[in-house]
């Protein structure tokens, strides 16, 4: 599956770089769970809601469903209470 998620890439990435409010992607993959995860950080809730409607992803979770995987649902989104920069040295 992880090889899977890697292949989803090329189908994803110029869709949701397109999307207007996206500040940041991450996919993910932990061995030790064997688990996927997908993080995005967007301007506004409505810009990260875009994903729920994005067919492409929408499409591209039905051959992990089929070899077994399970998505938690609903997609959560938070609201960002506090952040972290590294500090610079100087």
């Amino acid at each position: 599956m992880r090889q899977m998620m890697v292949e989803t890439e090329k189908v994803l990435r110029p869709g949701i770089e397109s999307m207007p409010g996206l500040l940041a992607f991450y996919v993910g993959a932990d061995e030790a769970t064997s688990s996927l995860s997908n993080v995005s950080l967007w301007t506004d809730l409505d810009s990260a809601k875009q994903l729920d409607r994005f067919q492409p992803m929408l499409d591209s979770g039905k051959p992990f469903v089929a070899r077994g995987a399970t998505f938690e649902r609903p997609i959560m989104n938070y609201t960002t209470l506090w952040q972290l920069q590294p500090v610079a040295n100087g």
